[in-house]
């Protein structure tokens, strides 16, 4: 008690029905916070998702919790003034503490929000204007919004920041000097987000073929990339800077390519006959390329001739690619056989 007065002088001792009173108060508020205030909060934010502002709807919601924390934070601080006959919102060795957690929270609200957009960054943009620069953003902001509310208390407190930032500057040139690799990753991934070659769900391969799978993730010093094995590999920005990148996710058209060696006693007439109808045969199919079909000999060995069956389909789908190319090697095998053209092993084979 004699700490309490030599902190808040006109401090009362409170009696048992002032702490009674002190418990209702902190009980009343909360079942106001819990059946009222977010009973409320919801409704609004039901209504205004209702009318297509999901925006608005998903900062509301967000911010819930720190409304609820810093509502019962001011009964618990209303119950004590009670208890104690001081006003503690107003009385100079408490207000700064009060304000401070009022700050809090409203930094706590803003976090929150940002919080739920790193975790789902494309409910911001809609699906064709897809960026991976936004969560490294998201990321960044959620780190500013601290510091901020730090120094934003801080300076309630009167705190000097000069010498305090001061000594963040020399340790941040220190700390960059022993983080170099770290920091190239983080602007190898600023590169990346800059130029735009992949985004989250997107099948990508590096022209080595070392790295191959989809796009999970993609935070500031590294990307999480699903390997065809099902595989989780989180590989450095740098690496995926210096290396061309193949986006697979992207292509409009599947090429598809096959070799097959005639052998050199069969008569030319029957040859450009039977190379016509594989032509007409691919030209015809309903999935086909039509500008661009190629079914030429473009190699001529001492025993045989290679033809070349060159063709492109207009999917990105690899099962319907196999199907199609599945159609037209049938329908080779079928014109083969109809003008009787003999087939040879390929060269390699015949060294081997």
């Amino acid at each position: 008690m004699d700490s309490l007065h030599w902190f808040l002088p006109k401090f009362t001792v409170p009696t048992w029905m002032d702490v009674l009173i002190a418990i209702i108060i902190c009980l009343v508020g909360w079942l106001i916070q819990r059946f009222v205030i977010k009973k409320i909060i919801n409704r609004v934010v039901t209504f205004i998702r209702n009318r297509q502002r999901h925006f608005q709807a998903n900062v509301l919601a967000q911010f819930s919790k720190a409304i609820g924390f810093a509502f019962m934070t001011a009964v618990i601080v209303l119950s004590l003034s009670y208890l104690i006959e001081v006003p503690l919102f107003t009385h100079k060795s408490t207000k700064n503490f009060v304000l401070s957690l009022m700050v809090f929270f409203a930094f706590k609200g803003v976090y929150d929000v940002l919080h739920f957009y790193t975790k789902q960054p494309f409910e911001l943009t809609s699906e064709e204007d897809q960026n991976v620069l936004l969560p490294f953003f998201l990321r960044i902001g959620k780190v500013l919004i601290m510091i901020f509310a730090m120094f934003t208390i801080a300076s309630l407190w009167n705190f000097n920041l000069n010498g305090f930032l001061t000594g963040i500057g020399l340790t941040g040139v220190a700390i960059a000097f022993g983080i170099r690799d770290t920091l190239a990753h983080v602007f190898g991934g600023m590169s990346v987000a800059l130029d735009n070659p992949f985004q989250i769900g997107d099948w990508i391969a590096t022209e080595d073929q070392k790295i191959e799978g989809t796009i999970e993730d993609i935070n500031l010093r590294s990307t999480l990339i699903q390997t065809g094995d099902k595989g989780l590999v989180y590989v450095p920005n740098s690496y995926l800077v210096n290396r061309p990148i193949y986006n697979l996710s992207r292509r409009e058209k599947r090429k598809c390519e096959q070799f097959l060696y005639i052998a050199a006693e069969n008569d030319e007439d029957t040859i450009r006959g039977a190379l016509s109808a594989m032509h007409k045969e691919i030209y015809l199919h309903a999935q086909t390329e039509k500008e661009m079909i190629h079914v030429y000999i473009d190699e001529f060995h001492h025993n045989c001739y290679r033809v070349l069956i060159r063709f492109f389909i207009a999917t990105n789908d690899t099962a319907i690619m196999m199907e199609v190319r599945q159609d037209i090697l049938f329908a080779i095998r079928q014109i083969v056989e109809d003008f009787s053209i003999t087939l040879a092993s390929s060269p390699e084979d015949n060294d081997l």
